[in-house]
């Protein structure tokens, strides 16, 4: 039998820069959903579901934006609250390229898992709601504005990163076009 070769960015955690970090991201994400999906098969406690899966879902916001979107893709967000005026912002900040190489592999599943929970959270909800089991909505709402939180501030700071890289090294000699065009094919062609 023939051997398949792992190339870079094939979806293998062993090629990962960070697997622990990687595993965790993954675990911590699917496990809100499962816990979900398949809590009713071991308890009949609606309360108990509903608590695990929020305790799963804010560990997964914090591990998201302050662990593993900093190890995986160098990327990183908070907001900020002006204290003189109450006027809040986000601030993002990324990992200077000439000093971090992101692997092809991070970036793959971290886009990925990035992308694919808020679908399957409103997939969730429109099975609720065709089933009927409103009850379970207040629990895909907060699992909703948490995912799609952190996935909006995620793809805005990683169109910031591309911008400031875009700017800096056009600055520093390369072509404005050249730039552009090799940041465009890097993100269609694998990052």
């Amino acid at each position: 039998m023939e051997q398949q070769q792992n190339t870079p960015g094939s979806l293998s955690w062993r090629l990962s820069s960070h697997p622990i970090t990687l595993l965790c991201f993954l675990a911590f994400r699917i496990s809100s959903l499962l816990v979900y999906l398949f809590g009713m098969l071991f308890t009949e406690n609606l309360v108990m579901i509903f608590i695990i899966t929020i305790l799963l879902l804010a560990a997964d916001f914090y591990y998201l934006k302050n662990i593993a979107g900093r190890r995986l893709v160098g990327l990183r967000w908070w907001n900020e609250v002006d204290p003189q005026s109450g006027d809040s912002h986000w601030v993002f900040e990324s990992s200077d390229p000439a000093t971090k190489t992101i692997n092809a592999t991070d970036s793959r599943f971290f886009w990925l898992a990035m992308y694919a929970q808020p679908v399957l959270w409103i997939a969730l909800a429109i099975l609720a709601l065709v089933r009927l089991k409103f009850i379970w909505l207040p629990l895909v709402a907060i699992a909703l504005v948490l995912t799609v939180t952190n996935t909006l501030a995620f793809s805005r700071c990683d169109k910031f990163s591309q911008a400031s890289n875009m700017a800096g090294s056009a600055l520093y000699g390369r072509s404005l076009a050249g730039s552009i065009a090799s940041n465009m094919a890097g993100r269609l062609f694998g990052r």
